[in-house]
């Protein structure tokens, strides 16, 4: 038994070493990141390879809510380049709304339909979203922009949700999971007491699978915040741009090629906090609904 235990000992701490060492690789960018947002602009290059910020300082998130002149951020090391944060970020949040709102609710309903409902051709429709999942995004690029362009949607908010605002074949699947779980006795009971199907849906299959809709809603939340090649394209004009767009604007900028790099990450640290926030309230709910779905 001794040997038995040293051995499984010694593989737990080899396993726990090997997590550290991947975790430390995973959040060092992200510490780099908050140590620059917090170093004061002229002490950046002097103390660039510390990893405690020399100087300590919340300058650089005032800088970029506006609170000093363009001359006051030169005088501190600045490029002068400049972002409307808190447009952007308004901008972002009201995107990332919309396409949750509307990418969940369109696809409770289809995964419900194939889930539940017997109509000709539902394992083929089911099967052609199934195969979308391997179509590479950027081959949708192209006529999603012709599209938009004809409709007159550029630099519009519906131009950039226009393209996410229907369902996807991931969430289509992972509903389908759930709702084909669920016993039909209580389906079966509600239409016995007169229920649409649309009633049946709405009263009592979507309020037992709020687990799995808020996994979605998550995951499809921190796909649309980060989203930026398809609003650079379709709205790249600065009174339009989203959060990822206009932070990449203000890097490019910047005269001759000197990024203002502590303004940067302290626009950039900011950005990931609604990330974060979604991932610790909901991070477990997301690992066990998909655990689940992989499991039927």
């Amino acid at each position: 038994m001794a040997p038995s235990l040293a051995r499984i000992s010694i593989g737990r701490a080899l396993a726990w070493l090997a997590l550290g060492g991947m975790m430390l690789i995973t959040l060092a960018p992200l510490w780099l990141m908050l140590r620059t947002a917090v170093e004061h602009p002229l002490a950046l290059l002097q103390g660039a390879q510390r990893w405690w910020p020399q100087e300590p300082t919340l300058i650089n998130f005032q800088r970029l809510f506006g609170a000093l002149s363009a001359a006051e951020n030169q005088a501190l090391g600045g490029s002068g380049a400049e972002i409307n944060f808190l447009a952007a970020l308004g901008r972002s949040l009201l995107f990332t709304a919309l396409v949750v709102s509307l990418q969940t609710a369109s696809s409770a309903m289809a995964a419900y339909a194939f889930a539940r409902l017997k109509f000709a051709g539902r394992q083929l429709l089911f099967t052609l979203f199934m195969t979308s999942m391997m179509l590479p995004g950027v081959v949708l690029f192209i006529p999603n922009f012709i599209l938009i362009r004809d409709l007159g949607w550029l630099n519009t908010m519906a131009g950039m949700v226009a393209p996410f605002a229907l369902m996807s074949g991931f969430s289509i699947f992972f509903l389908r999971q759930f709702f084909l779980a669920l016993p039909r006795d209580l389906e079966e009971a509600a239409r016995l007491d007169g229920a649409s199907p649309w009633l049946t849906f709405r009263c009592i299959v979507l309020p037992l699978n709020l687990a799995p809709l808020a996994t979605v809603a998550v995951l499809t939340g921190i796909g649309a915040w980060n989203e930026f090649f398809w609003p650079y394209i379709v709205a790249p004009g600065e009174d339009h741009q989203l959060l990822p767009v206009a932070l990449m604007s203000f890097k490019s900028q910047s005269p001759q090629g000197m990024v203002d790099w502590t303004g940067l990450m302290a626009a950039s640290s900011l950005a990931l906090v609604p990330t974060l926030l979604l991932l610790l309230l909901a991070g477990r709910k997301v690992v066990e609904s998909v655990q689940f779905s992989g499991g039927k």
